[in-house]
């Protein structure tokens, strides 16, 4: 019988005990779904995580079961109209920020002073920001790493592997048009749960 697979520890700063029945529920969501995990986190207690690709539903409970796994605590992003009860809470405790993305102009701006008064924050975004298909990702994580001064951390949920992958920090030139191209390159092999078109 082959042993248990270790689980990457994110650093203390990062770390959230919710207690051992939700460490056990993710870690056996993860195991009955076939799920591993490859790669450390980084030590570093600020940056942006990117999650992709992002093509259904159930990159959410996934996501959440990492989370439970390792302990890690995460923020991220949410449409508003999700943040309603009987859900509001829950998204909450899970580290969901409701965003209005019909004023979403100054959400950059909020996410760059979250990481200026906050000495450790992981924010976890889906750059392609909808599980339809889409020709181009938005750019607003990389915005906010640029102007919070953080790297990327890129993480993929490839479900042909079963495998969340997490790779190297990756660290901003400030050049979108030279550095976005290297990011998306990153999840070529990466396929979400849902095949999408050639664009």
């Amino acid at each position: 019988m082959n042993p248990p697979q270790p689980y990457p520890i994110p650093p203390a700063a990062l770390r959230q005990d919710r207690g051992w029945f939700w460490r056990f529920l993710g870690r056996a969501y993860l195991k009955h779904a076939g799920w591993r995990v490859e790669g450390p986190f980084p030590e570093a207690t600020r940056y942006v995580a990117i999650v992709a690709p992002h093509t259904s539903n159930w990159d959410f409970p996934l996501g959440v079961a990492l989370m439970f796994a390792v302990d890690l605590r995460v923020s991220w992003l949410g449409k508003h109209s999700l943040f309603k009860p009987p859900f509001r809470r829950l998204f909450r405790w899970l580290g969901g920020i409701p965003v209005d993305r019909r004023a979403s102009h100054g959400v950059v701006g909020d996410c760059v002073k979250a990481f200026e008064t906050t000495p450790h924050l992981l924010l976890g975004l889906a750059p392609e920001g909808t599980r339809k298909g889409v020709s181009q990702w938005r750019t607003g994580f990389y915005q906010i790493a640029t102007g919070a001064q953080v790297p990327i951390l890129p993480v993929a949920f490839d479900f042909k592997e079963h495998v969340v992958r997490l790779m190297p920090l990756f660290q901003p030139s400030g050049s979108l048009e030279e550095d976005l191209p290297k990011i998306q390159g990153l999840f070529r092999d990466a396929q979400g749960l849902r095949t999408r078109p050639e664009a």
